[in-house]
């Protein structure tokens, strides 16, 4: 992985009418104000501002795919003069045309966590491997069912229907993981292994997760493994489970590593999880905006990659062979950081 910023950066600070940190005002725009992980998130951003001394205005959509919102938020950085917006776009299609006009007032603009589509609409984009993350609980799934994993009866608990990139990429990436043939690999939902039972939504909400799973259940009750695009949802699907008396037998995986989500493996809720790091990705994302202001270098991506990787981790109690993984206990030392 290669180093945040080149070596030159540091003969760039002294050049004449570089910004003075306490002048510099950045935005971050989150997908909500309520998920534990864009709390951790604008806590990370928050905190290095803070030390950077840099002006920071925070904005949140009222709901995972609030568009609207997130709209009105990157024009009120344009408005304020922002040198840089750090963003989860809810949508990474629809966003576009607003985040080229944050670029073309002078802002750098870092996508976290989620990239534009095409990636390169924002100037840089600090990312888990979406596709990895996924990719590590559908080997993990499989390698724990073993033989059985031929007879699987897999529920995928996704996003939206926007099938933003953060989703298809997990999605895909579980298939893809677990063995099954995905067809368009930005596109939910077409694959036509008769071991998928269906995909259905869940805004990345407990509520949303525990509905999905219900519908999906009315077609199979029989499931027995179990997708979630994070952990909120995943939460949710176990408690529709456990209200219909199959709270155990059922594989549920998913994505995140935040301190909730370790805690229910560890409680045997949740089989594994891939750990993500928002509160780097937050961190990194306000250096980046420092350095940029005060020298004009943007960020590089990660070696081979269209994004700078921040990491993800394995996390599972139930370890299988040839798949790195580190325990509920460990990942409760580090969730989020």
């Amino acid at each position: 992985m290669k180093t945040l910023f080149g070596a030159t950066a540091l003969g760039l600070v002294g050049l004449a009418g570089a910004a003075q940190a306490q002048d510099i005002g950045a935005c971050l725009i989150t997908k909500t104000d309520t998920n534990p992980f864009f709390v951790k998130m604008k806590e990370g951003a928050s905190a290095a501002a803070e030390e950077a001394g840099i002006n920071l205005s925070t904005y949140a959509g009222k709901y995972d795919g609030d568009v609207e919102t997130q709209i009105a938020a990157v024009e009120s950085c344009i408005a304020s003069g922002a040198k840089g917006i750090l963003i989860t776009p809810t949508d990474s299609r629809a966003l576009v045309p607003i985040i080229t006009q944050a670029r073309e007032a002078g802002s750098l603009v870092i996508a976290l966590d989620t990239q534009f589509e095409p990636a390169d609409a924002a100037d840089a984009t600090f990312a888990t491997d979406n596709f990895k993350a996924g990719e590590l609980i559908g080997q993990w799934a499989a390698a724990t069912l073993g033989d059985e994993a031929a007879n699987a009866k897999i529920a995928l608990l996704d996003l939206n229907a926007s099938e933003v990139s953060v989703d298809y990429q997990r999605d895909q990436g579980f298939l893809t993981g677990f063995g099954i043939d995905v067809k368009n690999p930005t596109d939910i939902g077409d694959e036509d292994d008769p071991r998928i039972v269906g995909n259905d939504v869940t805004d990345g909400s407990p509520d949303g997760g525990r509905t999905a799973m219900e519908n999906l259940l009315q077609i199979d009750p029989d499931i027995n493994v179990v997708y979630t695009i994070n952990e909120p949802a995943a939460a949710g699907a176990y408690e529709a489970l456990k209200s219909l008396g199959k709270g155990e037998g059922v594989l549920i995986v998913s994505v995140d590593g935040g301190c909730p989500g370790v805690k229910d493996i560890e409680a045997g809720i949740i089989g594994a999880t891939s750990m993500q790091f928002p509160l780097l990705m937050a961190s990194k994302g306000i250096e980046a905006i420092k350095t940029f202001a005060e020298t004009g270098e943007k960020p590089q991506n990660s070696e081979g990659l269209d994004f700078f990787n921040t990491g993800v981790e394995l996390i599972t109690d139930a370890p299988v062979d040839g798949i790195p993984s580190i325990t509920s206990a460990e990942g409760l030392e580090k969730c989020w950081g």
